[in-house]
């Protein structure tokens, strides 16, 4: 397989992912107070929301790249 296809099935995996997932999340330590040597942390948790548009964007991409990098 050339790196075309590769790309491709990762777009491919990628969109269907987001489109079945919608969003994830993860957990930032960010510091709310500083004084001297002390500090205080606090973890937020932060939600990322995948639009349907780039889910499908990314299936249509990687499917014209598996057509089109096929007919070489």
């Amino acid at each position: 397989m050339n790196a075309t296809r590769i790309i491709a099935i990762v777009l491919i995996a990628a969109g269907a992912l987001g489109l079945v997932y919608r969003s994830f999340s993860y957990t930032k330590d960010t510091t709310v107070v500083k004084i001297g040597p002390l500090e205080l942390q606090a973890e937020e948790k932060q939600t990322v929301n995948i639009p349907l548009w780039a889910g499908i964007g990314a299936i249509v991409i990687g499917g014209l790249l598996l057509v089109v990098g096929g007919r070489k």
